[in-house]
């Protein structure tokens, strides 16, 4: 078992952190690499990229949405208790140089993802300005992370209700209009992505961004991750989870992960009545 020594819930409970001990991934772990969890014997493999890791303590630290059954089962999980497998680290690491200046760009629970590229970006000798946003205020995410990881720390809502009021792509194209950018990474939500890439390409400004597919086994054996990039089929468990933004096919991977939408809310449903018959 996996124990997980802190648990907190974040985002009005739609979203939850764990610290996960776990050495050996902890030990080998880079940032933009990504474990699979499962919580039980019958439970689903879910991928989830690491938000930080401690080497020394031996944990990692994982962030997920409850969208279906096995997000909601994660969520019954106390400190404690734990995972019965967490695999990994699996995918490509980020490749982290000094390059100049780079704006990393988060929505949503995509801030979790980020924030380890965005440390080591600044790391690395780079003057990064990072951006984040959200829908509202309470569903922002690891704030005072980003400002510590980068030199510059933008906050956006969709309401205006914290921050500054509009998309990441207004502060982005602002950013892009007064000075010259070395490198953008965007990761969060599918149609955040696209739009940011949309942008950056009229400004030939290079892009990264970290694509979250269906994925089954993450070793590459299942073909359940494909993207088209740059017209070519690749697979996110091995040959990213991070791909250039100006070739990726944002509209196949959207339609892609859009397939399983109505099981997801049905087994969400049925879970969350099981448990509430369990407490009666």
């Amino acid at each position: 078992m996996f124990k997980i020594v802190k648990r907190e819930e974040m985002s009005q409970g739609t979203v939850v952190l764990n610290e996960i001990e776990a050495p050996l991934i902890a030990k080998k772990a880079k940032p933009g690499q990504f474990v699979i969890l499962k919580a039980n014997e019958t439970g689903e493999r879910i991928p989830l990229t690491m938000a930080y890791t401690d080497p020394e303590k031996g944990i990692i630290a994982v962030i997920y949405q409850v969208v279906g059954k096995s997000t909601a089962l994660f969520k019954t999980l106390k400190v404690g208790e734990g995972y019965q497998d967490v695999i990994g680290p699996l995918g490509k690491p980020t490749h982290v140089e000094k390059l100049g200046k780079v704006v990393c760009v988060g929505g949503g629970t995509g801030v979790a993802v980020l924030h380890p590229i965005t440390r080591a970006m600044k790391q690395a000798g780079n003057h990064v300005i990072a951006i984040i946003g959200a829908r509202t205020k309470d569903l922002l995410i690891l704030e005072d992370f980003m400002k510590s990881a980068s030199h510059e720390l933008h906050v956006c809502t969709d309401d205006g209700s914290y921050g500054r009021h509009g998309f990441v792509t207004n502060a982005l194209k602002d950013i892009l209009d007064k000075e010259k950018i070395d490198l953008v990474v965007a990761i969060g939500p599918v149609p955040m992505m696209k739009f940011v890439s949309k942008l950056t390409k009229e400004y030939n400004a290079p892009t990264m961004v970290s694509l979250n597919p269906i994925m089954v086994d993450g070793t590459g054996m299942c073909g359940g991750c494909r993207v088209s990039v740059g017209g070519k089929t690749q697979f996110a468990c091995v040959d990213g989870p991070e791909f250039d933004g100006h070739k990726v096919d944002f509209d196949e991977l959207m339609l892609r992960l859009q397939a399983y939408c109505e099981d997801e809310k049905l087994c969400h449903n049925e879970f969350c009545m099981m448990e509430e018959s369990w407490h009666k």
